[in-house]
């Protein structure tokens, strides 16, 4: 058989996919446990954020060992997931405002100049 990784890399990029995994699941969890629309967006993007860059590290560890050459392509799909996570956040929440607002919820107001009669 042949063998791809030196067992000590071996054991690195396993401990990162098993973190990976580990801490989607309490995103997965927490987002089950969490009661309203607006804690649910922010404690488990933490935990996706981190598994995602948990796996873009194991990634770049095995094709590191594997080829002999670094790459940083795993690197870049994660800077673009932080560019693009926090826009679809910052979309999500003010929508689901938006939402409550017209359902006649007591919400804070708007953070405007002019007054909404």
């Amino acid at each position: 058989m042949n063998e791809l990784l030196p067992p000590w890399l071996e054991g690195i990029v396993v401990a990162l996919v098993v973190a990976s995994g580990l801490l989607s699941l309490v995103a997965a969890i927490g987002i089950m446990h969490l009661k309203d629309f607006f804690q649910r967006l922010h404690a488990p993007a933490l935990a996706n954020t981190l598994a995602a860059w948990c796996s873009a590290v194991a990634s770049i560890a095995y094709i590191a060992g594997a080829t002999g050459r670094p790459t940083l392509l795993p690197i870049v799909l994660n800077v673009l997931l932080a560019i693009t996570a926090p826009i679809t956040t910052a979309l999500l929440a003010r929508a689901a405002l938006f939402r409550r607002r017209q359902a006649g919820d007591d919400l804070p107001a708007p953070l405007s100049t002019t007054q909404v009669e």
